[in-house]
């Protein structure tokens, strides 16, 4: 069997679906787009995955690769690529055709739009959608996907790499009071929020608690300074797992997070979790109560009782907070991804 995904950005989390995937076919070939600067990880690849840079191909130029390569189902991540789509149109009536998609349904007048325009814009590309979770599910079946071509779970977690790191947290004789943040800095992941209520809740009460942050973007040199925020910029996963192993709960506020990976990645590391109820993920990988908090998006009061909340439970609260987060995180690994993927997409 041979693969062809037409990608926009590479991540880990996908490379290791398709690591898993290249040990059960014989071929993936997939064309990317450009190394995001603000995420630029580094990748190996398995012997039998070929990459092709997107840049070098024009949209007959794909058609011609896609007629070599000769696939046996194409993944497209999105619509947005039009020379993607019409590799799409060309290969759908032989073979499995699938979108990938993580937009949730907000019934915005673009959406609805989207809607009635689909069977001109979606149809005659694709016979397959593949979305991430539940709040995708319903935009699929608005767009007017049956739901027999209609599956979720899209994303995965490179669960092995990150299930490791649990044991820092579920076996700790004294729990690390560090929340950790990991992800872009920009104004949609809601860091002046978060900087805010936790600077807020210093003043009002010292706590042992210190705030640390992950990552890379275009207001990064804006944000705050505080003795007890650190500010890491973005690190390779290799160095991430040894901030991980010093950190105790994950934060995410997010105003707009369709999905986010990294909740089930912080899940898997067996993290307590602090989430805006805009992160799609939450429906999955967030048990409010159980494994963390969820708090109204937006709203810096609900978040600063979030922090309180869990700032101020015992260490024996944490680790059952960390135990619960890690077996939820490790229900759906790349194993499963290739099992859905193989018998219920492409049912061979």
């Amino acid at each position: 069997m041979r693969a062809l995904f037409l990608y926009t950005e590479l991540s880990g989390y996908f490379m290791a679906c398709i690591n898993t995937l290249s040990k059960r076919i014989a071929e993936v070939h997939i064309v990317r787009w450009p190394v995001n600067r603000e995420a630029p990880f580094t990748f190996s690849f398995a012997e039998n995955v070929k990459i092709y840079e997107r840049n070098d191909y024009s949209s007959r130029d794909l058609i011609e690769l896609a007629n070599s390569i000769s696939p046996d189902f194409i993944f497209t991540s999105g619509w947005i690529d039009k020379g993607y789509l019409s590799v799409c149109r060309q290969f759908k009536n032989r073979i499995p055709t699938i979108m990938g998609m993580d937009n949730q349904w907000h019934g915005t007048a673009k959406q609805k739009l989207m809607c009635m325009l689909s069977s001109f814009t979606i149809h005659p590309y694709f016979n397959h959608i593949w979305v991430s979770g539940s709040p995708q599910k319903t935009y699929a079946q608005k767009l007017g996907f049956n739901n027999e071509s209609i599956h979720t779970g899209v994303y995965c977690a490179d669960v092995d790499l990150f299930s490791n790191e649990s044991s820092y947290r579920i076996e700790a004789e004294e729990f690390p009071k560090r929340l950790i943040y990991v992800g872009r800095y920009i104004k949609a992941k809601g860091l002046d929020l978060l900087f805010d209520a936790f600077i807020e809740l210093q003043t009002e009460e010292n706590n042992d608690w210190e705030l640390w942050c992950v990552g890379t973007g275009d207001l990064f040199d804006q944000a705050i300074k505080h003795p007890k925020i650190k500010h890491f910029g973005f690190v390779q996963p290799g160095e991430l797992k040894t901030i991980l192993r010093k950190a105790g709960v994950f934060v995410l506020p997010s105003r707009f997070e369709p999905w986010g990976v990294v909740v089930h990645e912080m899940a898997a590391a067996g993290f307590p979790m602090i989430l805006s109820d805009a992160v799609g993920s939450h429906t999955q990988f967030l048990k409010s109560e159980t494994n963390g908090f969820l708090f109204a998006n937006e709203e810096k009061t609900d978040l600063k009782s979030a922090l309180k909340k869990m700032m101020t439970l015992s260490d024996k609260s944490l680790i059952e907070m960390a135990t619960a987060s890690h077996e939820i995180g490790i229900s759906y690994t790349p194993n499963m991804w290739v099992e859905k993927l193989l018998k219920h997409i492409i049912k061979k």
